[in-house]
């Protein structure tokens, strides 16, 4: 697996070195209009606020499996407030 790796990683850099400086800001230009478009940023919005909820529901989750702990939304003991 190391050997595989190490080829690998050789000759994207002698491909690399091959398609020059120019070719790499190419590539870098458009990653940034890429990165900067409405559609992407949009998407970015949409998939960050789906992973708060699940991160804030497993945090919730796991809370309530602790020892001690009280359920998720309720005060001391388990009532309401």
């Amino acid at each position: 697996m190391k050997m595989s790796f190490l080829i690998g990683a050789a000759a994207g850099y002698v491909l690399g070195a091959r398609a020059g400086r120019e070719r790499y800001e190419q590539i870098v230009s458009f990653g940034r209009k890429v990165a900067g478009s409405q559609t992407v940023q949009s998407s970015a919005g949409v998939l960050q606020a789906q992973v708060d909820g699940l991160t804030a529901k497993a945090k919730g989750l796991i809370s309530n499996k602790l020892p001690g702990s009280t359920p998720a939304g309720t005060g001391v003991n388990g009532f309401l407030p």
